[in-house]
């Protein structure tokens, strides 16, 4: 071994054996990164890439039925916002939403049909189209014992499209319908169903039964109220007003007030503000009166005199000379329709007009009479 002059071995130059270590546990490191990459690198499955779209074919004419149905009836239909006044600070006065419900075009002249109680409690109301143009209404008139209302919008001729009209009479149970309408706030939204049943009868805002009512168990929920109910060939057969559910929502079981009914008392509305029909020239007593006194039918209180009533012989409840109540005719029968409420009596006076002479049955002391009456034109 060679020494220096000291003695000692040969210096070595620093770090000249710490570069080829360092070298070659860097390139096993590089080689086992590389190794167990590989390993644990796997191919993406088939699932994880978008699969092709397979050919859906042409809809169904069924589908194909419903689709123009909606695009043909959906101008017609609007949103309605009913509003209330709230004073802010001392002077100012705000409106904020307190209820929305749905409703539809009836004529170019503006007029917006929907139900009574989407309107009942507002203190003003707008119209909101399917394109969102949104117009401020006027009431023009309503008819709380059929929950039915009409409203006047200013908009533009070519955006108030007024709804086909069909009729009711001729519904069959198991028909196909369709209900558009605004329910929770969601606008346009379209449900289908059938008829479920006809003739059926609901109470309306002031207690008295509207008749005829279509039954249906299209979805109709609230919102949908005011909403028109269509037949398949796109007319309206009714109006949504009513479900039947513990919950509030859906349950199968919808009601719409027929258009036949409807067709009748809108165009009073737009006349006059409200119903008008023939007078038979008498006043009832409540019905809760009725019962109490164990009676059914209709209870006279008052004849009008020169009325077709007071023509005709019938008699209203009054007091005798010893103060004895005496009750007055209790008319059960009007033009051959059976009454077994005061509610019943103007359902029936409803379908007739003025001049004409109809047979009435009454109670009288316990003794069944008849009297022919000729009614007047209403106020």
């Amino acid at each position: 071994m060679s020494t220096t002059r000291e003695g000692l071995p040969p210096a070595r130059r620093p770090g000249a054996g710490v570069w080829p270590l360092a070298v070659a546990v860097l390139l096993g490191l590089l080689a086992g990164q590389w190794f167990f990459g590989r390993a644990g690198r796997r191919d993406p499955p088939a699932a994880a890439v978008p699969r092709p779209v397979a050919a859906r074919g042409d809809l169904s004419q069924e589908e194909k039925a419903t689709v123009e149905l909606f695009k043909a009836a959906s101008p017609s239909v609007v949103y309605i916002t009913s509003l209330a006044r709230r004073s802010v600070g001392w002077f100012d006065v705000m409106e904020v939403p307190q209820g929305t419900g749905s409703g539809f075009v009836w004529d170019q002249s503006g007029h917006i049909v929907t139900n009574f109680h989407v309107i009942q409690d507002a203190q003003a109301t707008k119209v909101t189209f399917s394109g969102q143009a949104t117009y401020r209404a006027t009431l023009v008139g309503v008819a709380p014992e059929k929950d039915l209302a009409v409203l006047r919008i200013s908009a533009p001729r070519e955006k108030l499209v007024p709804i086909l009209l069909g009729t009711s009479g001729n519904l069959q149970v198991g028909q196909r319908v369709f209900a558009i309408g605004n329910p929770f706030g969601l606008d346009q939204t379209l449900t289908t169903g059938i008829v479920s049943a006809l003739g059926r009868r609901i109470q309306s805002a002031t207690d008295r039964a509207i008749e005829g009512v279509i039954q249906t168990d299209a979805a109709i929920n609230p919102g949908n109220s005011g909403g028109p109910l269509l037949d398949s060939a796109g007319r309206l057969v009714g109006v949504n007003t009513a479900i039947a559910s513990p919950s509030g929502g859906s349950a199968g079981i919808g009601f719409a007030v027929p258009v036949d009914t409807v067709n009748l008392v809108v165009p009073q509305l737009i006349l006059h503000g409200r119903m008008v029909r023939p007078q038979l020239g008498v006043v009832l007593a409540d019905d809760s009166i009725a019962i109490r006194l164990g009676v059914e039918g209709a209870l006279v209180l008052r004849v009008d005199p020169g009325s077709g009533a007071a023509r005709a012989g019938l008699r209203g409840t009054r007091r005798t000379e010893e103060g004895d109540l005496l009750l007055g005719d209790v008319i059960q029968s009007f033009g051959g329709r059976p009454v077994a409420s005061s509610g019943d009596l103007l359902n029936a006076l409803e379908e007739k007009k003025a001049g004409e002479t109809v047979s009435i049955k009454y109670l009288r002391d316990g003794r069944t009479g008849e009297a022919r009456v000729t009614l007047k034109d209403g106020p």
